[in-house]
């Protein structure tokens, strides 16, 4: 499993009206980092598109001048969709600050999503394969 880290450095014009980093310029660069670990496993970026964020919980606050580590694994890959888990980690705290799981599709020409072929094996971290485990419980619900 291919681990990405992106990092990124606080300033005043990614803060809230509360002097906090602002959750859309934190969703933003989730979403961005997710995508690049996406785009390696498929080697390419322009057939892939992001159609979810599951859950956005921040357990603290992030301040100016503070450095964020966002860390993304590949969890699950269905017939079109993967599946890329990202935390975020704060030079400030121990532990991650956020942690979500985001969903891209392969599109073709027309917008219709295809087969990427791309297949990862359940995760042997514990934690990665609870990622798994939802999600294949949900591919296996679409099915019914």
């Amino acid at each position: 499993m291919e681990i990405t880290n992106v990092s990124r450095l606080v300033t005043s014009k990614d803060l809230n009206h509360h002097g906090t980093l602002f959750a859309g310029r934190t969703a933003m660069w989730m979403v961005e980092a997710c995508f690049v670990a996406a785009a390696k496993l498929n080697k390419r970026t322009d057939n892939i598109v992001c159609v979810s964020i599951d859950g956005f919980n921040f357990k603290r606050p992030v301040g100016n001048g503070d450095v964020i580590d966002i860390r993304t694994f590949p969890v699950y890959t269905g017939r079109s969709s993967i599946t890329i888990v990202g935390k975020i980690y704060c030079s400030s705290f121990e532990g991650s600050i956020l942690n979500t799981a985001v969903t891209f599709v392969t599109v073709d020409e027309d917008g219709k999503s295809y087969p990427h072929g791309i297949v990862i094996e359940r995760p042997k971290d514990p934690k990665m394969q609870k990622y798994w485990d939802k999600y294949d419980d949900r591919r296996k619900a679409r099915k019914k």
